[in-house]
């Protein structure tokens, strides 16, 4: 069950898809040359293959376990993770000024899904961590950063969010776990929190705790939550650690997938915390955290995706099964047609699935906080639905030996299952979209990006090869554009009733469209890889960019197919 990383796709992205030219003129990323980031990708994988791959089969088999008030990780988690920590691929884009390397969040991504593809449950906790040192660092007092970022940054401590309870899930308005002021600058901190990841382990000395709750006077709803620090051992003065706090794990959730990754049952029982921000802001400090974590999800949906693409591809070039079409009876299955046909669509839909990711960092790189807004819930979305269709793909290719555990087929699956659920599921990401990116401000957001996607369509047209993938794009673009109108004057329910198509719809056409820019750009560089970029490009042109015309007559329709239908007959045909 190896893994290698894509490294040259990467790369080519990098060069030719999302202006990393532009990034890297910034002061802040100055010492960003291509030179050191082609050594940094170069060593990841390296190390994502060597150290972390192969621990992956053995967490999906002997998942962390709990005893008494300790959680222990998987076996061999412990020390891959303090290679990881020693190897320093926690800080690598956390500023400069609090520790870290300072590199461009996109060269982050890229990094990020190499490690997720190796073992995506063990790499749950860096990514937790790496996003409560945002928080942390944009709203906690000076005194809590100055005690709790420094060792965060290395990753010698960790961090986890505790937002879900029983009755608060997407929704944390109704979160009861209460706070108590304590008169002396820190409050106590009573209620139980669930599905909390990397809650509690033996993989760092301590782990940091961003916690929600309510204090007595605060308003009922969203409004009324603040956000609290709750570190499992406290630090003392001299920076050593002291006593265990008063909260611990009470359970472990059995999961379908990502089985090494301890998800915690966590109760506080009068737990000690600090304030981090304003009273009643909590859920807006929260969302510091979150929205990188949403990224970051849509980058493990693609990891995933490629490690099952890799299971299925060396598969289909062992296995021997029927006689392949213009072949020898003796050749692999990698020679039927239709075989070929799921590769190379696992192939593109994933490329362009990392595209979107990809330009969602560098957006965030470039100081353009409206398109990287914009393009989060599309690249948390399309990421993960990638990741979950092109693992069920793998399983097939597989036939039924991707049905039992053996190849590892199967936890692919099972692990690529999660990422369009957590950090809010696909259709809140759908909601946002559509209800706070598109709506809110007139679609002012959407119609930059279709001029851009309009002047990457001019500059294909310049370059040979591509009037295939000119025509799409031009296709898609126009659909693009009048699924937006028609959103922008639909009512609520109406536009909220057909959210997830036009995501969908977005993804499509953007992912072709960063596609063909790569390709457009990287043949005129002369770029060795460009001639199988542009098959990719090519195939998404004719088989997944004319689906969004299928997306389009779904919000043509608006809400009545959805709704004709009373509910009360869902149960009685």
């Amino acid at each position: 069950m190896s893994f290698t990383a894509p490294v040259n796709a990467m790369q080519f992205l990098l060069n030719h898809g999302v202006d990393f030219d532009k990034i890297i003129t910034q002061d802040k990323f100055a010492d960003a040359t291509p030179e050191l980031v082609s050594d940094i990708l170069n060593g990841a994988s390296v190390f994502a293959r060597d150290v972390l791959a192969p621990t992956n089969w053995t967490g999906d088999q002997n998942p962390a376990t709990l005893d008494g008030k300790d959680v222990t990780a998987s076996p061999g988690f412990k020390e891959a993770y303090a290679a990881f920590v020693e190897a320093g691929w926690q800080s690598l884009s956390t500023p400069a000024e609090i520790g870290g390397m300072g590199l461009p969040t996109v060269v982050s991504a890229a990094v990020n899904e190499m490690i997720y593809a190796a073992n995506m449950a063990l790499d749950l906790c860096p990514m937790l961590t790496g996003s409560a040192v945002k928080a942390i660092d944009a709203h906690a007092s000076e005194d809590l950063q100055e005690t709790y970022v420094p060792k965060m940054v290395t990753g010698e401590w960790t961090g986890a969010m505790c937002l879900t309870e029983p009755q608060a899930g997407s929704d944390l308005g109704p979160v009861r776990t209460k706070a108590e002021d304590n008169g002396d600058g820190t409050y106590s901190i009573t209620g139980q929190k669930i599905y909390i990841t990397w809650g509690d382990h033996d993989c760092a000395d301590n782990i940091i705790h961003l916690v929600l709750a309510r204090l007595p006077d605060s308003p009922e709803g969203s409004r009324g939550i603040s956000l609290f620090l709750c570190p499992k051992y406290f630090v003392n003065a001299d920076g050593s650690l002291g006593d265990r706090n008063d909260f611990y794990p009470i359970g472990l959730e059995h999961k379908l997938g990502i089985h090494g990754s301890p998800t915690c049952v966590m109760e506080f029982s009068g737990a000690k915390g600090w304030l981090v921000g304003e009273v009643n802001r909590g859920l807006a400090c929260m969302f510091t955290m979150m929205n990188e974590a949403r990224l970051f999800v849509g980058v493990q949906g693609v990891a995933i995706g490629e490690r099952a693409y890799q299971a299925a591809l060396d598969y289909a070039n062992d296995r021997v099964q029927g006689r392949p079409i213009e072949s020898d009876p003796t050749d692999p299955i990698i020679n039927h047609p239709d075989v070929r046909r799921m590769l190379i669509d696992m192939k593109t839909r994933l490329m362009g699935a990392r595209a979107i990711g990809m330009a969602t960092a560098a957006a965030d790189d470039l100081g353009d906080h409206a398109r990287a807004g914009l393009l989060t819930p599309i690249a948390k979305s399309y990421g993960s639905d990638t990741g979950v269709s092109v693992a069920s793909t793998g399983v097939q290719i597989h036939g039924g030996m991707g049905f039992v555990e053996e190849t590892g087929a199967a936890q692919h699956y099972r692990d690529a299952r999660i990422a369009p659920i957590y950090e809010g599921t696909n259709g809140i990401q759908a909601i946002d979209l559509v209800g706070r990116k598109l709506r809110r401000d007139g679609g002012e957001a959407m119609r930059a990006l279709l001029a851009d996607l309009k002047h990457i369509n001019i500059e294909a047209d310049q370059a040979e090869g591509l009037d295939v993938c000119v025509r799409a794009l031009t296709n898609g673009i126009e659909t693009l554009s009048v699924a937006t109108d028609i959103l922008l004057n639909a009512s609520e329910k109406d536009a909220l009733s057909v959210a997830t198509p036009y995501q969908t719809l977005c993804s499509l056409v953007i992912s072709g469209a960063l596609l063909t820019k790569a390709v457009a750009r990287g043949t005129l560089a002369g770029d060795a890889h460009a001639p199988n970029m542009a098959v990719l490009a090519r195939y998404h042109a004719l088989s997944v960019m004319p689906e969004a015309e299928a997306q389009l007559e779904q919000i043509r329709a608006g809400a009545d197919p959805i709704f004709d239908f009373p509910k009360t007959a869902l149960a009685d045909l």
